[in-house]
């Protein structure tokens, strides 16, 4: 969800320039800075961005440079006039050039007239919000193809490594044997082969991982199914990504075997990559 627009239009008498920034978020963040003539539409702007961006920390400006001869400030004569003639009266003989400096600086000097908000020149806002906010959506539309390449990449990489896991398997479980067989002999006790196999095909019936390779195989064809789905899905691929770490998490608690445990960190780490950028997706 990272992405920048930026609009403006050219009016008669002033330049208005409006910026949309978005970063990660679950939710919609939404932050709006307006000039004062403009504050009373907040509302209906935030609406129309909510309905456009709908996730991400969202800081939406409206800047206005004035171009024309045109200014709601003035000069409060009254109060500068008071001002000047108490500076006489301390400095007789002070400069009425450095006087009237000092006197436009004093408080209330100046006097601020509120704009009243013109509707017409709203309309022309409106075009430009529109038009940022169409931007910004065609920057994430970009961001967005690149982040689907790289999960497509990384889905592929944690699939790999899950078939990669397959052929230490039966090494492992021969490892498993022979080191049990060797405790025994080390103990020198007398084993009934019987109960013996059963041990063996108990324990290693707990290390089988042919249900957690089922399962993340689901789990990574659903994510590219989804993935791959014109619908917003960002939330839905944060609870995939989260159901495939069940699965690695567990691969990991049964490997038993260095080189397994090798495979299942990659695959973790590919793993963290895609949550974090899945924060990124609507």
């Amino acid at each position: 969800m990272t992405g920048f627009g930026k609009a403006s239009v050219q009016l008669p008498l002033k330049k208005i320039t409006v910026e949309i920034k978005s970063l990660n978020s679950k939710n919609l963040d939404l932050n709006v800075r307006l000039p004062q003539p403009y504050r009373e539409k907040e509302l209906e702007i935030r609406n129309q961005i909510a309905q456009q961006l709908e996730r991400g920390k969202v800081e939406c400006s409206v800047y206005i440079e004035v171009t024309g001869e045109e200014t709601s400030s003035t000069i409060n004569a009254p109060i500068v006039k008071a001002y000047i003639a108490q500076m006489k009266s301390i400095i007789p003989d002070a400069d009425a050039t450095e006087l009237m400096k000092m006197a436009v600086r004093m408080p209330d000097a100046l006097k601020v007239e509120r704009c009243e908000l013109d509707e017409q020149e709203w309309k022309e806002i409106e075009k430009v919000l529109h038009q940022a906010i169409k931007n910004i959506n065609e920057f994430r539309q970009q961001e967005g193809e690149k982040l689907g390449n790289d999960f497509a990449q990384r889905i592929e990489n944690i699939r790999t490594a899950m078939h990669e896991v397959a052929s230490y398997e039966e090494e492992r479980i021969t490892n498993v044997k022979e080191r049990l067989q060797q405790n025994l002999k080390e103990l020198e006790v007398a084993v009934d082969e019987s109960r013996y196999a059963q041990e063996i095909i108990y324990y290693i019936e707990k290390l089988d991982i042919n249900e957690e390779k089922v399962r993340l195989t689901n789990h990574l064809d659903y994510f590219v199914e989804t993935m791959n789905a014109k619908e917003h899905a960002g939330r839905k691929l944060g609870f995939i990504a989260q159901e495939m770490g069940r699965e690695i998490n567990t691969m990991g608690s049964k490997s038993n075997h260095a080189e397994m445990q090798k495979l299942v960190v990659k695959m973790k780490d590919e793993l963290e990559k895609i949550k974090e950028q899945v924060l990124n997706i609507l």
